[in-house]
């Protein structure tokens, strides 16, 4: 491992309490090694004080120790390392034994780990498809097969030369000493030149058969908390089939998923950065991950009497207050009703609030209002409309492919099952399973729609499990434990949907077909050839029967499957609180750790108990004080953006959008190929025309779906709102809201007030109502221009725009 030097903040402070990690280490064989941390406390925290001690072996005959902390062992025996700074002694107890048994150095156990920690096998050197320059390894070291060809065989064995390995091109362009694209990677007495020349020399052999493999991977520390510009060195332990373990810091693969806030070198050394943030450090190797989470704390105290008294209404509660609390981040306050009225109406059924709705609410003085509004929003029934158009996003496909009635039959069974509150693992269960016609089954559509067996587990898996499968379709994925195998075993899954109709004639596909389980169908190995069978990604599975998404749906639903409540309750949790504890919100892997995992877990967990119910978990966290706090923050959040120290504003979808423009002015928009009245949110695909949707970001309705909203906004939208004309004919129309303000007998006070109720839910400050009476007195400017200016100003507001 590289040397470093420590923080200043650690070299200039008295340390104390130092430990070692491990403190107990046992080496087998001559070519074992271990790692060393060394631990101390100062300032009253946990610091890394390895590049500060001098390290010795009692007995270097045993056991040998260099500056950076890396034992080696020398000779059978026991003995002890000793770490010491400023006179205080740290000790760890070695035993060495199997000196008398030399291990060679293989391919899989050494040099394929080595590859990937170097970059050799990334996908922008050799890597990717074609390779770099005639030279093509597997991406990451997928097929050990096909990467020990393209090194001993290819290019008439070139690349390795057995009587003269330092002439081998392998080492020669690695070290730069031929011209190498990928510029240096190693240096010529470093331990990895030894390791691969040591494998040159000895034939370059493979693994022998039945050589322990491993089976997982541990990190150390598993989570830390760091000062600002604080250093920590990481510790990577592999577990192997045969219940042995090896320390393989020097061949892991480090990344980041935060490297502005937590940084980490090849080496495994974690450092970080002068801003407060958390961060995953993850390590790789031979294709099994292991996570430390780092947090780096907000400076100054904040009582702990404060956290103490916070307010709790359900599990949600707690948990976020625990996070902010390590964080050292405080909450803002509860926000008032009316911003809460307007949120929960937003988030619950798309839609603003009556007039009489908002007041009702405002002057209701019971305790109990907010809870009982979430209650009734539940029922009403706008929330299966509102509900059922996010998930058609994710399953709607293109009526000019899949025809107009099968896409109309699937929306229709989406809202049904929406409106009859139907369970979430009942609802995934049928999508599944489906059979039948698609012009009365409507999710049979989806399998008209994606019509190859890895189509469908590419879209499966994503949706209802968070798991991203695509990229094992053709390698081993570069961020997860999954591969080929797991990918064509899940696919083996949708081998024998059959069909029978006309298929597909696009861009006019207007014919029936009838879904149904064929009894035949195969999917192959593409590298093997091998038939594959039906197989989960983890865990048992049912044995398939005559219809095998039958038991791939038994085993999707079931209560134990930690990924299939996870991904819903994230992806709820993002749609009312505006981000995911997990982003993307249905990319759940080792190396993309939620923000705070015991509350997600604590959601999944509520979920099932609650019989899958979609309305529970939303009332669950609409009730929760998290969800009820303010969007402003304080000097103690201002940095926050995925704790939930305070709400974060999100824009309106565009549908909602559409709807409470319509709602306001009164003017209703039209849309064809719906009924008179249709709302939006009630539009059964993306082809209808709207410019106005297309500005605000409804999906292309020629993606494929699954298809996730970008909340961003655009100069066309705010130019759309200021100028379209549309816009401007429902506010100046002639049974438009403004137009019956101005024949009115109230008084111009009454009319702003209004307008803010009707836009804002509240009542506007004595500022806003001054200004907004000014409009009326404006020298050439009627009652009935007044309550248009007023009201398109006030309709191009960000207030308006977003959900604060």
């Amino acid at each position: 491992m590289v040397g470093a030097s420590a923080p200043p903040e650690v070299a200039g402070s008295a340390a104390s309490d130092l430990s070692i990690v491990p403190d107990e280490i046992h080496l087998t064989g001559s070519s074992a090694r271990q790692q060393l941390v060394v631990t101390g406390n100062a300032d009253g925290r946990t610091v890394d004080l390895s590049a500060l001690v001098s390290f010795r072996s009692e007995n270097p005959s045993v056991v040998s120790v260099d500056e950076h902390g890396v034992a080696r062992p020398e000779g059978d025996g026991n003995t002890v390392i000793v770490a010491v700074l400023d006179g205080e002694e740290a000790r760890a107890s070695v035993t060495v034994t199997g000196m008398s048994i030399a291990r060679p150095v293989t391919f899989e156990r050494d040099v394929m780990p080595l590859l990937t920690r170097l970059g050799c096998n990334s996908g922008p050197c050799h890597g990717k498809q074609r390779g770099q320059n005639g030279f093509q390894l597997s991406l990451l070291g997928f097929d050990p097969t096909f990467d020990h060809n393209a090194l001993t065989k290819e290019a008439r064995g070139r690349r390795v030369f057995p009587a003269a390995p330092e002439q081998s091109l392998t080492l020669l362009k690695a070290t730069a000493s031929l011209p190498h694209g990928g510029g240096k990677r190693i240096e010529p007495d470093s331990e990895e030149y030894r390791i691969l020349r040591d494998w040159i020399a000895s034939g370059m052999p493979r693994d022998p058969e039945g050589s322990p493999t491993v089976v997982g991977l541990d990190i150390w520390p598993p989570e830390r908390s760091l000062a600002a510009g604080d250093q920590q060195r990481a510790i990577v332990t592999a577990r192997y089939s045969d219940g042995s373990t090896a320390d393989v810091t020097h061949l892991a693969a480090f990344q980041s998923n935060e490297s502005a806030v937590v940084a980490v070198d090849d080496s495994g050394l974690i450092r970080a950065g002068d801003r407060p943030g958390e961060a995953a450090i993850s390590a790789r190797f031979e294709g099994h991950f292991a996570t430390c989470s780092v947090t780096i704390p907000l400076e100054g105290e904040v009582p702990a009497s404060l956290y103490d008294d916070l307010p709790r209404s359900n599990v949600i509660d707690g948990l976020v207050w625990a996070k902010l609390r390590k964080l050292g981040l405080t909450p803002s306050p509860e926000t008032d009703d009316s911003t809460f009225l307007r949120r929960a109406y937003l988030d619950a059924i798309g839609r603003l609030p009556s007039l009489e709705e908002t007041r009702a609410f405002l002057d209701d003085p019971s305790p109990e209002k907010r809870a009982s509004l979430v209650d009734r929003l539940l029922e009403r029934p706008e929330y299966a409309d509102y509900w059922a158009t996010k998930w058609m996003d994710l399953l709607r496909p293109n009526p000019y492919r899949v025809g107009i009635k099968a896409v109309w039959n699937l929306d229709a069974w989406i809202r049904r099952a929406f409106r009859e509150n139907m369970p979430y693992d009942e609802f995934v269960r049928t999508i599944v399973t489906a059979q039948g016609s698609t012009f009365s089954e409507g999710p049979s559509t989806i399998f008209r729609d994606r019509r190859e067996p890895e189509e469908l587990t590419t879209m499966v898996s994503q949706l209802f499990l968070g798991i991203r499968l695509e990229c094992a379709k053709c390698h081993h994925h570069p961020f997860e434990v999954w591969g080929q195998d797991d990918f064509y075993g899940f696919a083996a899954y949708f081998a024998e949907v059959g069909r029978k109709g006309t298929g597909l004639s696009p861009p006019i596909s207007g014919g029936e077909e009838v879904i149904f389980a064929s009894g035949k169908g195969a999917v192959s190995h593409p590298l093997t050839g091998e038939r594959m069978e039906p197989a989960p990604l983890f865990g048992e599975a049912p044995d398939p029967d005559d219809d095998p998404r039958r038991a791939l749906a038994s085993w999707m639903t079931d209560p134990d499957n930690p990924y299939f409540a996870r991904v819903i309750a994230n992806r709820v949790w993002a749609d009312l609180m505006g981000v995911g504890l997990v982003m993307p919100v249905d990319d759940l892997r080792a190396t993309n750790p939620p923000t705070n995992p015991e509350l997600l877990d604590a959601l999944a967990d509520e979920f099932v108990q609650s019989g899958f119910d979609l309305k529970h978990l939303i009332r669950t966290i609409m009730t929760s004080r998290v969800y009820a706090l303010d969007s402003l923050p304080n000097d103690r959040n201002v940095a926050d953006v995925r704790n939930y120290a305070r709400h974060y504003r999100k824009r309106l979808p565009a549908e909602v959008l559409i709807d409470a423009i319509c709602d306001v002015t009164g003017i209703p928009e039209e849309y064809d190929a719906a009924a008179p009245g249709t709302r939006a949110t009630q539009i059964w695909t993306h082809r209808v025309p709207s410019t106005f949707l297309d500005t605000f970001g409804r999906p292309d309705a020629n993606q494929d779906p699954p298809c996730e909203r970008t909340p961003d906004t655009s100069v066309t939208q705010v130019l759309h709102l200021m100028n379209a004309p549309s816009l401007h004919a429902k506010i100046t129309h002639e049974d438009g809201l403004a137009a019956r303000l101005a024949a009115s007998d109230r008084p111009p006070s009454a009319i702003v007030e209004e307008l803010y109720l009707l836009l804002y839910c509240r009542r506007p400050t004595e500022e806003e109502r001054s200004v907004a009476l000014a409009v009326f007195d404006e020298p050439g400017v009627d009652r009935r221009r007044a309550c248009e200016d007023l009201l398109w100003a006030l309709l191009n507001s960000a207030e308006f725009l977003f959900i604060d």
